[in-house]
């Protein structure tokens, strides 16, 4: 660390302390004196002045407070000239210095208030603050005046004019100290101002006083750091020419010159002792607390540029002193702090002569680094692999190979930068050491070229990794640094082809297995130029050198595979590995080269060594890679196409007429046939249908054949079943290519009308064999009928294929319901019924994995079919009930589709949702019975499947208004569809369902609760309100939640009476409440069920005991000559048949509220508690409007209107039609009939 001198008393700078200041630290009494300054007149040196500037101290003080103003634009040019960043900055520093030359205390005032400006406080420093007051006092006077309405400051700002305010900032710090550095700078004034205001300003609380001056002291010391750098320069420089004059002979050494250059050194040490106070009062009175901020950028900002301080003057800072702050700060808890201690460590290691003043450093945090490349921030873990590269070229003994095993399987890694860095590192590990060519000697190719120990180690690496399905990202990995190895195709052709050197050990079998796979990857990586699937956004555009790098090699590889592939297949012909490789090879061939390199004598070879593979092979990915390899040799655009169509058709010819063949003869056999008879018919079939899926065999007829063997596989049910499904999948092929043919618009009517009968007649045999015994050919059955239906739905037309219309075809409702029925049986089992393996735990997992995989399949093959509308939507109802249970293996294929189907019909959607959970209800109850417990897990599941679909919905509830109101209103009739068991005065078998159904009552918006509680009524008896048993909770449940929040009309725990009528009344004499009561009950005979809810109104500022005796107390007593029922309206017959014995509704409720009332005020009377009187007022208050205001009527209750706040679906409510929010529409005969109400809402009022 620099020495520090003991700094005077006129420039206390901080000392070096751990202390580190909270947010609520109070700094304004300065605990360390770092504020205080007394170069300010304050007793202090004012420094030393030029001629320009003696006697001009007193004059420049006296004028501040009469050029505030003037000073005030200055300040405010210069921090637009340096935020806008348009001028040079020179001329701008320049402009500063002749300031300062002129009146230092005025240029020194608009520096600082420059550095405020900068922090985006709005204050200004005044002439007399800056001669009278210290720092601490001057920036708590600037943070009281700093403007809090924004968090935003010049530092992180947005914007373009923004935008390069931060480079402006820092480039003007740094040339304001290089034009100062051969005088102002050691004036002990101007610097000590400045470092003393930002290191004050570093400790301040508010975070834009902190970070833009924690950012102008770094650059500030980078700045110094610089100064001190060519200070030292020159004093070498002075002392080896004080050296080489002072060893002069007596005679010829200029003693003047030796004591100018004498004096030359002493100036110089004294700038550079006094650089060095500067930077250790910068150091400790900033870094040292900063760099542990509380802010990560400002901890960055200390990270980056101690890493620039020891890359430049490392003699100074290179050591443990200065080093350990980057390595504790690895440990960062934010990436973008880590990233920077690895960059800045990344510019040290870069220069292998400082590697030796790293090595305690490295022993220290090695681990730490070689932890980083797992870093969940994958820009760090770049780094820190790049840096670990770096550490390895400087010295190999440092790393173990446990650290480098440790970056070795991230070249497997799915983020290609990462993998890029690593295959870096292991290239440089691996590779790095190569075999030196002799000069002048002839260059080695093949076996003996340089590459061939290379190539043979990356096989090795490749085999050890035991990642045997990745070789693509493994070559993706080394592609960049390692392309000439990896394009050194001719040397992989020699080592499978040649035969070994003397003393060479030869490739094993795996080995030339895993050769072959990395030579068909850097084919395709230089063929198509992009990282494999999973690495990499989509294809970047090439540049125009990419694109020649690419021709080159397409016609190199081309060139020397032509020669080279009909022998390799010949060698491995048996090796179906192997092969399936090699055959993929022509797929990536400049086809061209075949004609003008005059290959056509290695072409006809390659088509003969493809015909023996399928005349050898049955396995179908070998079959698949012939198919694929003919296609590719089959372009009309060259001149190849002719002989190789010449060669497949031969091909074709010979297989088919076999299998026709074959087949006759294994039909006739029946049941006699042997197992060799129908192995040949399977490889026959295997080869054709392989083909079948690359090319058009419509000229064969395979149809009928194939047809004919599948019905006699039903009638029999003797047939093999490999047999069963690839003739299923070949005859899918045929329907397909027929199909495509069609769709070009040029086959004639009779082909449409055969391919009609021939898709219908085959849709009905894989129906047939969907009660087949085998699983396998089930599940072949259901996946080729699932793409059939969808290929030829309605939508087949779209388009401009109109022409395909009598092509459409419809599932039948049985078909349909056999389709659902394989899915429940096959679908959603549990693990262990669909697999019975007997291998080790491994092989057990695999095979699951695989089975979970095609399940997995199948079920979206039955989704598509609900997303498209080929199957009716309500079928969902029984995959979206399962969502739950089997949310691990299916919940993203369940979601997208009840996602998918939303968009199609919301209310559709809904009401599939309900029924999904109907059944589930349902289905509980038959295991269960009516009398389940509400707490067990089948009821809770439900509610929380229920939950779950709630959630689906979004927070849009204009947009799911409808169905949401649909899926109530299906909701409500299932609650009360069944009678109660118990016999009449029980609840509704189903009355559980509205618990579940409450689920989405916060999806319904504040207007459609008061419609949907409404509806709820009409299936309501007054008995059923009075109803207090626990059976009855889930119907107050969901009563209390159509309540909460519902309108601005929901009623108070305690009057519950209309606002409306209470206004008018408190102006009138009130009569006695009986007749009042008798009265309205005469008046309402005919008052309809369905009325609007009564408005709010408040109690809270009546006398309380007058409320419980006057008014309670007053009305109670009824006559009993006045509690006659009579007849229901007319308008109501078709209530529900459950509902009890009607009675006058106006007079139960009337009766219902009394005896409530007379509770509640002997509850009161006890002392219950207002939690426990919540919910019975909230259950009794849902009648009418016009019911509560006759009520009202005969109670002498004296009570207070208060206006509700506005909705907060003000907006909302303005855009939706009135219609909806009014009820008396809905019950008015003439309203009805011309409602605009939507379809869904228009239900509650039918």
């Amino acid at each position: 660390m620099i020495a520090a001198p003991e700094i005077p008393s006129e420039f206390p700078y901080a000392q070096d302390t751990d202390t580190r200041f909270s947010s609520d630290t109070d700094f304004s009494e300065d605990p360390d004196g770092r504020s205080a300054i007394s170069a300010k007149g304050k007793g202090g040196k004012k420094g030393k002045k030029t001629a320009g500037e003696k006697g001009k101290g007193g004059k420049g003080a006296g004028r501040i407070n009469g050029h505030h103003q003037e000073n005030g634009m200055e300040n405010m040019m210069l921090f637009e000239v340096v935020k806008l960043g348009r001028s040079a900055m020179q001329s701008v520093v320049d402009d500063w210095i002749e300031s300062y030359k002129h009146d230092r205390d005025v240029a020194l005032l608009d520096l600082i208030n420059f550095f405020i400006q900068c922090s985006g406080c709005k204050g200004v420093v005044s002439g007399e603050m800056f001669r009278n007051m210290q720092n601490s006092e001057i920036i708590r006077r600037m943070t009281e005046e700093f403007d809090e309405d924004s968090g935003d400051y010049p530092l992180t700002i947005a914007g373009p004019q923004w935008k390069k305010f931060k480079s402006s900032f820092c480039e003007f710090i740094s040339v304001l100290v290089r034009q100062c550095q051969y005088s102002i700078i050691y004036d002990e004034y101007m610097m000590d101002t400045v470092i003393s205001l930002l290191t004050g300003l570093s400790d301040s609380q508010v975070r834009a006083f902190r970070h833009t001056s924690t950012l102008a002291a770094m650059k500030l010391m980078t700045a110094l750091v610089n100064v001190a750098l060519n200070l030292s320069i020159n004093m070498d420089n002075t002392q080896r020419q004080y050296e080489a004059e002072r060893n002069k002979m007596v005679a010829k050494r200029a003693n003047d010159r030796l004591e100018l250059l004498l004096q030359k050194r002493k100036e110089l040490q004294e700038n550079q002792d006094e650089i060095e106070n500067m930077m250790n009062a910068i150091f400790k009175g900033v870094f040292v607390h900063r760099y542990r901020d509380s802010i990560a950028e400002i901890r960055a900002i200390c990270i980056e540029e101690i890493g620039v301080w020891m890359k430049l003057y490392s003699d100074a800072f290179l050591n443990d002193s200065y080093l350990k702050y980057v390595g504790w700060t690895m440990h960062d808890k934010q990436g973008e702090v880590r990233l920077k201690c690895l960059t800045a460590l990344q510019g040290l290691y870069y220069n292998r002569e400082l590697n030796a003043r790293l090595e305690l450093f490295t022993s220290r945090f090695k681990d730490r680094i070689v932890s980083m490349t797992l870093d969940k921030e994958y820009d760090v873990a770049v780094q820190a692999i790049k840096l670990l590269t770096l550490v390895l070229n400087s010295t190999d003994e440092v790393l173990t190979p446990e650290d480098c095993e440790s970056v070795y399987h991230l070249v497997y890694s799915a983020h290609r930068p990462v993998a890029v860095a690593a295959g870096e590192f292991l290239f440089k590990k691996l590779f790095s050491q190569r075999e030196p060519e002799e000069e002048g000697a002839p260059k080695r190719r093949g076996r003996q070229s340089p590459n061939a120990n290379l190539i043979k180690t990356t096989v090795f690496f490749f085999l050890e990794s035991e990642l045997h399905e990745h070789a693509a990202y493994l070559v993706d990995s080394l592609w960049e640094c390692g392309a000439e190895l990896l394009k050194d195709w001719e040397c992989m052709i020699s080592l499978l082809l040649d035969d070994p050197l003397p003393g060479e050990e030869a490739l094993t079998d795996r080995q030339e297995t895993a050769l072959i796979e990395i030579m068909l990857c850097t084919v395709r990586q230089a063929a198509e130029c992009h990282p494999p699937v999973g690495r990499g956004t989509g294809k970047r555009v090439m540049t125009a050198k990419e694109k020649k790098t690419q021709l080159d090699d397409r016609t190199r590889m081309t060139e020397l595979f032509a020669v080279a592939l009909p022998p390799l297949l010949a060698k491995y012909a048996v090796d179906a590995e192997k092969v399936t490789n090699l055959l993929q090879l022509p797929q990536f061939f400049d086809l061209e080269i075949y004609t003008t390199g005059r290959l056509e004598k290695h072409l006809e070879s390659l088509l003969r060594q493809i015909r023996e593979i399928v005349e050898k092979h049955t396995d179908t990915e070998v079959l698949e890679a012939c198919s694929k390899t003919y296609h590719a040799l089959c372009n009309e655009e060259f001149t190849i196409f002719n002989r190789v169509d010449i060669a497949r058709s031969q091909l074709l010819d010979e297989l088919v007429d076999k299998f026709n063949r074959l087949l006759e003869d294994f039909l006739q056999e029946g049941e006699d046939a042997d197992e060799d008879d129908a192995y040949q018919v399977l490889s026959t079939l295997k080869r054709i249908t392989a083909f079948h899926n690359a090319h058009d065999l419509s000229g064969w007829d395979l149809f009928t054949s194939n047809f004919k063997l599948l019905n006699t596989g039903i009638e029999n049910g003797d047939m093999p079943e490999q047999i069963v499904i690839h003739s299923l999948q070949c005859t899918h092929y045929v329907i397909l290519w027929h199909l495509a043919k069609l769709s070009e618009g040029s086959s004639r009517k009779d082909d449409m009308v055969t391919l009609r009968k021939q898709m219908r007649a085959f849709c009905m045999m894989c129906q047939r064999y969907l009660t087949n015994v085998n699983t396998a050919v089930k599940e072949q059955a259901f996946t080729i009928l699932c793409d059939l239906l969808l290929i030829f739905s309605h939508q087949m037309v779209s388009g401009g294929r109109e022409h395909l219309e009598p092509l459409v075809y419809s599932p039948e409702d049985s078909l349909q319901s056999e389709l659902l029925s394989f899915i429940l049986n096959h679908v959603f089992i549990d693990q262990d019924d669909d697999t019975n393996s007997t291998g080790t735990d491994q092989d057990d997992e695999a095979v699951k994995i695989e089975a979970l995989h095609k399940r997995r399949n199948l079920l979206a093959a039955y989704c598509k079919l609900i997303i498209y509308c080929v199957v009716e939507m309500k079928t969902g109802a029984d995959i979206f009930k399962q969502y739950m249970r089997y949310y691990n293996d299916y919940g993203d294929i369940i979601k997208e589709t009840m996602s998918k189907t939303r968009q199609i019909d919301k209310i559709q959607c809904a009401k599939t949702l309900i029924l999904s959970l109907q059944q589930l209800f349902n289905e509980m109850l038959s295991e269960l019975g009516h009398g389940f417990d509400r707490s067990s897990s089948a009821f809770c599941g439900i509610k929380e499947l229920a939950r779950r679909f709630s959630l689906t919905f979004g927070l849009d509830q204009v947009k799911t208004r409808d169905a949401i109101a649909m899926l109530h209103k299906d909701g409500i009739e299932f609650a009360f569809k069944d009678p109660s068991p118990q016999g009449e005065g029980g609840p509704p078998l189903n009355l559980a369902f509205l618990d579940i159904l409450s689920e989405f009552s916060s999806k319904l918006m504040r207007q459609d609760k008061r419609t949907v509680h409404m509806y709820l009524e009409r299936f309501m008896t007054f008995q059923m309100a009075l109803q207090r048993e626990d059976c009855w909770l889930p119907l107050i449940s969901y009563r209390n939640s159509l309540q909460a929040g519902g309108d601005d009309d929901t009623m108070s725990v305690m009057s519950g009476y209309s606002s409306r009528g209470s206004s008018v009344r408190s102006k009138k004499t009130k009569p006695p409440a009986v007749a009042a009561g008798t009265s309205a009950v005469k008046r309402n005979m005919q008052t309809p069920v369905m009325m609007p809810s009564p408005h709010l109104t408040s109690t809270a500022m009546r006398d309380p005991k007058r409320a419980r005796d006057d008014s309670f107390m007053g009305v109670y007593p009824i006559p009993h000559d006045q509690q006659q029922p009579h007849q229901h309206p007319q308008h109501h017959q078709q209530t529900p048949q459950h509902h009890q014995t009607p009675m006058d509704y106006k007079y139960a409720m009337h009766t219902i509220v009394l005896v409530m009332m007379k509770a509640v005020s002997i509850r009161r009377g006890t002392g219950l508690m207002e939690e426990d009187e919540e919910p019975i007022v909230e259950d009794v208050m849902m009648s009418s409007e016009g019911r509560m205001d006759d009520l009202n009527e005969g109670m002498d209750f004296d009570t207070m209107d208060i206006d509700l706040p506005p909705s907060k679906n003000r907006r909302e409510r303005s855009e939706l039609k009135p219609d909806y929010f009014d009820p008396a529409s809905i019950m008015d005969e003439s309203v009805r009939a011309t409602s605009t109400l939507s379809p869904t809402l228009r239900f509650y009022s039918a």
